[in-house]
């Protein structure tokens, strides 16, 4: 059984609990704050530290530390091993705290000094009081990074599960404290960003310390491993990021032209993220240690092979996540969040964000797994290239569609620039590495097209069965609309991708029937 899928696989567990976590986290801010003007604003003003979270420790700090803590594992020993990870997180500390200062105190001062709009000034409230998350967050990707580099994948994974409870807790808890107002209580959200950021680097903390991690400090000042770090954590903040900046830049938008815009479509935003994360984020975060000790190794076949494995396991999960995601994104959103200030008018906003936005699944996360690639050639610049021309093309699209198409104008615009992302990427590196060998995965597309087509109909046509025949007056009627047709669909198509003998399904049925069993 593949390494690759062990690991991943678990990684996707914990990933799993997080992501399932967050989503019970979504459907109590929905509860809370629908999409209303204030959600916007909070929205928005989340999206800002959120993006160094995501950028951290799902991106760029930890595709250009991991090689290298690895490199200084194999070549130099522990003991420099801990202390070219002192030097790094001494340097984040100096460096994280120096912007915190310079940003909140420009807050401050535009605060103080010029009158800006009622959704505007609640925006930037909120961010001053959030913006300090990034100190901690830097911390714990450095954390994840090194844990990573270890060989733990779960640990790492489950500490956002601290987060998403951490900020569950400040909703129902701390809110009702802070005042009778929506746009009072919604600062108890942020105070709960800061206990939760300091949850999830805390929770790593004593898996370090039995793998024999101390921290002391080391002056970030010419140290070698920092400047290293810098050197490809900078353009690879651009290359790892292209989603999550292009989710910042259309967010931005739509709060200028209308922040329920902005709110609906961060509902469907999230909904993406809970496939995503469970199988283009675990895979790529395993792939970039594997991929970079092979690359060390000049071990370039085997290094196309993980590389082509990654993906089709990628290509088969992915898949039909985007399709029900397309085909029941109604019923879906109507169970999760349809509630308290979330309304049915609600309901029919962020469907039509997620029937846009979910297409591009498989771009999204194909560019997570094709840029750790680059990273583990020691390749930061031509990501970063190929993410500058993407986020023009984004800027361009949204500005387009919003305003025929509002939220939807937004799924659109990230989706067709993701699949250029991903277009784009496996060119690169087509011609960086000379030749792919991935004949063995694209004799699988057609086979995963027919048996995605006939996944996507019977979830339609169960669906709509339900809706005529059931309704969903109820909560247990809400739950098979989305769970039955969903299942019947899903096993439909692992049937067909295993009639078709592809490799991707066949592994992971073997791996999950030798779980069973055990």
């Amino acid at each position: 059984m593949s390494q690759m899928l062990k690991s991943s696989g678990s990684m996707a567990a914990a990933t799993l609990i997080s992501r399932l976590l967050g989503m019970m986290r979504e459907v109590v801010y929905a509860n809370f704050m629908g999409d209303t003007r204030v959600a916007g604003a909070f929205k928005l003003a989340f999206t800002i530290p959120n993006l160094f979270r995501r950028l951290l420790g799902e991106g760029a700090l930890t595709a250009a530390f991991v090689p290298i803590f690895k490199e200084k594992e194999k070549t130099r020993g522990e003991i420099e091993m801990w202390r070219a990870a002192n030097a790094v997180i001494s340097g984040l500390v100096v460096a994280a705290a120096a912007i915190i200062g310079v940003v909140m105190l420009g807050l401050s001062i535009a605060l103080a000094v010029h009158q800006f709009n009622e959704n505007t000034e609640l925006m930037l409230r909120l961010l001053r009081v959030m913006f300090p998350y990034m100190l901690l967050v830097c911390l714990a990707a450095a954390f994840m990074g090194m844990l990573n580099a270890r060989g733990h994948f779960f640990i790492p994974a489950m500490s956002a599960t601290m987060l998403n409870v951490v900020m569950i807790a400040s909703v129902l808890w701390l809110a009702p404290k802070m005042g009778h107002e929506l746009h009072e209580q919604i600062f108890a959200l942020t105070i709960g960003v800061l206990a939760a950021g300091v949850a999830q680097a805390a929770f790593q903390l004593p898996t370090l310390w039995h793998d024999g991690f101390r921290y002391q400090w080391v002056s970030p000042w010419q140290n070698e491993t920092v400047r290293l770090v810098v050197m490809r954590m900078i353009p690879g903040t651009i290359g790892v990021a292209a989603f999550q900046i292009n989710v910042l830049l259309t967010q931005t938008i739509a709060f200028y032209v209308d922040p329920q815009i902005n709110a609906s479509f961060d509902y469907a935003v999230r909904l993406m993220e809970l496939p995503q994360g469970m199988f283009g984020i675990s895979l790529a975060t395993f792939l970039l240690p594997t991929l970079a000790g092979l690359a060390a190794e000049k071990n370039f076949g085997e290094f196309r092979a993980t590389l082509r494995h990654g993906l089709g396991t990628l290509l088969l999960a992915n898949l039909i996540a985007a399709v029900l995601l397309v085909v029941l994104a109604e019923p879906i959103i109507r169970l999760l969040f349809e509630h308290g200030k979330f309304t049915a008018a609600s309901t029919e906003r962020a469907t039509l964000a997620l029937m846009c936005l979910a297409p591009g699944l498989v771009a999204f996360s194909t560019v997570n797994i094709l840029v750790r690639a680059f990273f583990a050639l020691g390749d930061t610049k031509t990501p970063m290239q190929i993410s500058i021309v993407c986020l023009v093309l984004n800027l361009g699209l949204a500005v387009l569609f919003i305003g025929p198409l509002r939220q939807g104008g937004l799924g659109i615009a990230n989706t067709i620039t993701s699949i250029g992302n991903a277009s784009l990427l496996l060119y690169a590196l087509r011609k960086k590495l000379g030749k792919l060998e991935l004949e063995p995965l694209r004799a699988t597309f057609l086979p995963l097209a027919i048996a995605g087509t006939l996944g996507g109909l019977i979830a339609w046509g169960g669906e709509h069965f339900w809706e005529h025949a059931l309704g969903h007056q109820t909560l247990a009627l809400k739950i098979g609309e989305v769970f039955a047709p969903a299942i019947l669909a899903g096993l439909i198509y692992g049937i067909v991708a295993l009639a078709f003998k592809i490799p991707a399904a066949k592994e992971m049925a073997e791996f999950a029937l030798a779980r069973f069993k055990r």
